[in-house]
Order: C-alpha cells, then structure tokens, then sequence
C-alpha cells in the first residue's frame, strides 16, 4: 500500500496547491494564459510536462518493448518538429491572441477557426481518455487488483476535471513545474537501479527480445515512419504549445523555452525508453495489449521501493499534466472559439470562465466515454496525433512560412486532413486493419498538403494585409 500512499499524498498536494493558485485568478487571461506573465523556466517546466504525457509512458513504452530502441524514430519526430517550433516562437507570442483557431481565422476565415475547433477536440479529447486510461491501469497494478481498472480509471478522471477546472493556465503552469522536478528525479533515479536489479548489461542484452533490423527492430519502413510524421505534425502544431507561448511574458523568453523543451525531451524521452527496453527483458511475454504497462511494472517490481514510489509518482505526475493541459486547450476552443465568436461576442470575463469550467466538465466526461473505442493505448495515441497533425499543422505551419497560401488552400486542407484521418481510423475499427494495410498518416497528410498547395496555386494571391503580421520584423526572431 506504501506505492498508493505516496500517490495519494502527491494528488493532494497538487490539489491544496491548485487551491491556492485559484485565488489567483481574477479575469479570462489568468484562466487561459495565465495572465501573459510566464517566463522561460516556467514554460519549459510546462512544455515539458505536457510533451511527456501517456503516450510516452504507455505508446512508447508499447513500441520500446517489441521494438528496443528503434523506438527512438517516433520519439525522434517530436523532436524534430519542436526545432521547427523554435523559429516561430517570437511571432506566435507578437500575435498576442489565445487559440491556435484564432491564428487561422485571422489568416484564413471563420470556417477555418470551426474546423480547427472540431479537429482539436476530436483529437484533444482521445488523448485525455487515454490519460484516464493510463491512471486506471497505474492504480490497479501498484494495488495488486484491489482497484479494479474501471475504478482506477474513475477516480483519475475525477481528479483530473476537478483540478483543471479550478485555476485553468495559471495552476497548469505552476503545477507543471512541480511536475517536471517529480517527473526528472523519478526516471533518472530509477535508470541505475533497475539495471543492478535484472543482472546487469549482460543480461540485457541477452534477454531483450530479438529484433529484425538493427534500426526498424521489427517494424517495416511504412510502419516506422507511421509513427514518425504523427509525432512531427503534432510537434509543430500542438494547441497546448501556442497556448503557452501565448503566456509567454515577451518573445524573447517564448523563443528561449523551446530551447529547454528540446532538450529536455530528448533526455526524458530516451530515458523512459531506456526504463521500457531494459524492463522488456525482465518482464517477459507480455501481450499486446500490456506491453505499454512495462514502466508501471518496472517502478512495482523493478526498483527498490523508495525509488519505485517516486517512479510511480512521476508517472502520475505525467498523466495528471498531460490530462490536465489537453482538456484545458478544447474547453478554450469551445467557449472562445465557437460561444463567443458567434454566439456571445459581448460575453464578460467572469462568465467566460465559468463557463469554460463547466466545459471543462462537459468535455471530461466525453474523455471518459471514449475509453472503449481504442483498446489499445499506442493506437488511440497515434489516431490523435494524425486527426490533429494532418488536420491543423500544414495550414498553421503555412500561416507562418509560405506568403502564397489562400483562404480556399488553407481551409480545404484543414477539413481534407480531418475527414481522410477519421474515415481512414473508422474502416480500420470496422475492418479490423487499415485499408491496404496503410496507417492514416498516410492518405491524411497526402490529401491535406495536396488540397494546401495545389488550391493555393489555383486561386488569386493574398493580399499583403492577409499575411504582413505573420512576418513582419522577421529579422528579429
């Protein structure tokens, strides 16, 4: 029981803490970004916190413990795309606004903003479930089955809509930081212990499971680059990234968080997977449907149990983040977005957020609902990731690099993405595998930059006015 005590005590200290930092919150911008005030270390602390969330610790682990290390060309993506991030960082926070959907309509139109809104929940929405999922399973195994799953998954869910609802940005933001530390200490310390527990290198080696290829393990190239363009799109394009440079006090420390986030990703990324790779080879024969349980298994049984509590801490550190930040950016969406866009322009600060916590609720409770539709945890990750990477990130990454981009091109590409993705992911639940055995990254991203290219250059140029203030002063960033 000492793995649930450390557990519990860990949610109550963030919950007394989120109390506090709800005292805090006195108009929309402290809600949705937290008051513009964020310096460097705090972003870095909550891009990181909300970059290593479940599909680290369960789909990685899932892809680690069949794959080894070739694991790293999914990871590698994310990396990848947060570089990219870098060089728009200072002109996402100039734009000074609060959603990604508010960048597409100032470069595109409405229907762009609605499009966007509908792609991030949908996708938003699938990464919280399996959150939930992930905080199920971590409180059956350390509970030896006294918490079933379902009501593991419950409480986490619980917990997760309370605290998001209480302070928005503001305690998502501060907590992350307490986050991180956690998340740090807990991976990094666990690392050496579990390598002195299964034997040492020798044995590691000599039990991993064997690997086809020594750089795509035992995936095929289509299979490995099916998990590196989700991880990339979505790197470049994520909501709860622009949110928080949003927050950001000035450009400058925008600019400087990406430069902490990568790095720290990368450290943390390969250490968790390292964590999966080495516990694959101690914790052997596990179906399918388990292998993305491994790191839960390594901090029950891998480490001595000091270090397996702060491990098991770190890893609901991880869900707790991750859920708490994804749910956040689609209530955002729903009530600046789509209420007061085109309901309730006029709509006051104080009713804006409460009605962004009753979203909250709304939108947590759809989370929960969806838990039955991907069985498997790396799958509902990298459907979530292409809904959102094929049907946001080429017409946002546009907005920014590509002067030539039309309303028509950039809309159509947004709505193109988003059917292919859903369509592709709906004929693989009812056929039981993809069309001709082609993840949906595939036809997504395919038909969304053919619709972005090919009807930009078949309609009239922008005008200057269209996309001047997303390049202005450009020398400077």
């Amino acid at each position: 029981m000492v793995y649930l005590f450390s557990i519990l005590g860990y949610l109550i200290i963030l919950f007394f803490i989120g109390l506090q930092l709800a005292k805090r919150l006195k108009k929309k911008e402290d809600f949705l970004v937290a008051g513009r005030t964020l310096t460097a270390p705090i972003l870095v602390g909550t891009l990181l916190a909300t970059w290593i969330g479940s599909g680290d610790i369960f789909s990685v682990s899932d892809l680690s413990y069949n794959h080894g290390y070739s694991s790293l060309i999914g990871s590698s993506g994310g990396w990848l795309g947060i570089i990219v991030v870098f060089f728009i960082a200072g002109r996402v926070r100039r734009f000074g606004q609060f959603t990604v959907p508010d960048i597409l309509e100032a470069r595109y139109n409405k229907w762009a903003r609605i499009l966007a809104t509908i792609a991030t929940i949908i996708a938003y929405l699938t990464i919280v479930s399996y959150q939930f999922r992930g905080g199920g399973w971590v409180l059956n195994i350390i509970t030896e089955g006294k918490i079933s799953i379902g009501s593991g998954i419950i409480i986490v869910a619980v917990f997760v809509i309370a605290y998001t609802l209480m302070a928005g940005m503001i305690s998502v933001a501060y907590l992350d930081m307490f986050n991180g530390i956690v998340m740090i200490t807990g991976i990094f310390l666990a690392l050496p212990f579990l390598i002195q527990h299964v034997g040492g290198m020798d044995y590691i080696v000599a039990n991993v499971a064997p690997r086809g290829h020594s750089i795509l393990g035992n995936m095929s190239l289509t299979q490995a680059m099916g998990y590196f363009f989700p991880t990339f799109l979505l790197a470049m394009g994520m909501a709860n990234t622009y949110q928080r440079f949003f927050s950001a006090k000035n450009e400058k420390e925008a600019k400087k968080s990406v430069v902490g986030w990568v790095v720290g990703a990368i450290l943390l990324g390969v250490a968790l997977q390292s964590l999966a790779v080495i516990g694959s080879s101690y914790f052997k024969g596990l179906e399918a449907k388990e292998a993305g349980k491994i790191i839960i298994l390594v901090g029950h049984k891998g480490v001595p149990v000091v270090v397996g509590c702060l491990l098991l801490v770190a890893i609901m550190a991880i869900i707790i983040s991750t859920a708490n930040s994804f749910l956040l950016v689609p209530a955002t969406n729903v009530i600046r977005d789509i209420y007061q866009r085109f309901i309730n322009p006029d709509l006051p600060d104080k009713k804006m957020i409460l009605y962004s916590r009753l979203t909250v609720i709304v939108l947590g409770f759809i989370s929960y609902s969806l838990i039955s539709f991907f069985p498997r945890i790396l799958d509902a990750a990298y459907a979530a990731y292409t809904v959102y990477g094929a049907g946001i990130t080429p017409a946002l990454l546009a907005v920014f690099f590509w002067k030539r981009v039309t309303v028509q091109g950039g809309v159509l590409s947004i709505l193109g993405g988003l059917i292919t993705t859903v369509v592709w992911e709906i004929m693989n639940k009812i056929l039981g595998h993809f069309p001709l055995g082609i993840p949906s990254i595939y036809p997504a991203l395919i038909c969304s930059l053919t619709l972005l290219i090919g009807v930009s250059l078949m309609t009239a140029k922008p005008s200057p006015e269209k996309w001047h203030p997303f390049f202005k002063n450009r020398r400077t960033d």
